[in-house]
């Protein structure tokens, strides 16, 4: 059996109408796949106006929309009937589940079934996701569903191994693989830099430029952020702040660095142009999995200042392309923001060491690890059942 023999059933609660590091991922996955000849079905819930085209054939799920100020996101409601005709018709012989809701617990129940195998896919730490909404004491119950989940699954892939040892630390399971990220070098490397866009933006040639890209939500450490902006001021460095990206948390952000540029939602090389013409990226995020917004600055040659955590760490060389600091510990962060801001040549250094770095990841030879994994899984369960 090989690739083309695949056929997968693709369970996820956001493939295209949101668009995450998560599902452009998963996007990316389904072509490569196509491109080898695998059949894919994606499940998901949809929206009439998404935020890209899918890739491959998408089936709506039913949905409505999230509650507590994040209805851009939707919650999957049940496996329908309509849906599990699908799925019948589809013959899959393996299942991905890419989120632990409702609809990826019914799936795993109506593969187990079927003796088919399993394999979930792990883009984020949910469980952290609490502690940035004054609800922190749900972490260990959100904890232990998620472990329910994840071992009635036959094996996981996470995006680094920093990400693997929490998921075994947590027992969430023991078959673990690693499903790392790529990054496209024609959307985003070093030639991209314009200084004719900064100065569109009001940012003068010999200005630096701290930056922050991703989507703005609270669990992505903005607290951390403007905090550590603050502290810089204190401190009297000369810098300038550019925020990329767009979400609910953009009106408590442009509040609280109401001196920052705020270039709203990119995509594309207009992306990779504004990310390469920054001179430092500051992502102090501890929710990540594996660290794309650091593997992208990285690909520019920026140097990067992130929170030693899952994702960042497996990718930026503390002291040789950036610096990896205590979460939430805003002084350290001040300090290693300072050192970069102060000089340019050390900017140089780290940025260009990062970008040599960055060229370890191609998009085809990390998605046929997750072939490789369908494949593996398929022949233990055939053996099983021999």
């Amino acid at each position: 059996m090989n690739t083309a023999d695949l056929r997968i059933a693709l369970v996820t609660g956001n493939y295209n109408y949101v668009r995450d590091g998560a599902n452009q991922a998963l996007n990316r996955l389904v072509e490569y796949l196509l491109r080898q000849g695998a059949q894919v079905r994606v499940y998901s819930p949809t929206v009439e106006h998404p935020a890209f085209e899918p890739q491959g054939d998408l089936v709506s799920v039913p949905s409505v929309a999230f509650p507590g100020g994040r209805g851009e996101y939707r919650f999957p409601l049940a496996l329908s009937p309509r849906v599990r005709r699908d799925l019948a018709a589809f013959q899959p012989n393996v299942l991905h589940v890419a989120s632990p809701d409702v609809v990826a617990h019914r799936a795993v129940t109506w593969a187990r079934k079927r003796r088919l195998p399993v394999m979930a896919s792990v883009h984020t730490r949910f469980e952290t996701y609490f502690r940035y909404y004054n609800m922190a004491w749900l972490e260990p119950v959100i904890e232990a569903m998620l472990r329910r989940f994840y071992r009635r699954c036959d094996a996981l892939v996470a995006p680094s191994e920093s990400m693997a040892q929490v998921l075994r630390d947590q027992r969430m399971n023991y078959d673990i693989d690693i499903w790392s990220r790529g990054v496209d070098r024609e959307l985003f490397n070093p030639d991209l830099r314009s200084l004719d866009w900064r100065r569109e933006l009001g940012i003068a040639d010999d200005e630096v430029v701290v930056g922050f890209h991703s989507r703005l939500v609270m669990e992505k450490g903005l607290d951390v952020f403007s905090d550590t902006i603050d502290e810089l001021r204190r401190r009297g460095s000369v810098f300038r702040v550019l925020i990329v990206g767009d979400g609910p948390a953009r009106g408590w952000l442009e509040a609280r660095l109401p001196e920052a540029v705020f270039a709203g939602f990119m995509a594309g090389k207009d992306l990779g142009k504004a990310v390469a013409s920054m001179d430092v990226l500051f992502f102090p995020s501890t929710t990540e999995t594996f660290g794309n917004v650091s593997l992208e600055a990285m690909a520019c040659g920026l140097p990067v200042v992130a929170a030693a955590a899952t994702g960042s760490q497996n990718l930026v060389n503390h002291g040789t392309s950036g610096r990896l600091i205590t979460p939430g510990a805003v002084h350290q962060f001040a300090e290693a923001l300072r050192g970069y801001i102060d000089s340019p040549t050390l900017r140089a250094e780290h940025g260009a060491a990062g970008e040599r770095r960055s060229r370890d990841f191609s998009w085809d030879q990390i998605n046929q690890v997750v072939a490789d994994t369908y494949l593996r899984l398929i022949r233990q369960k055939a053996a099983q059942r021999g």
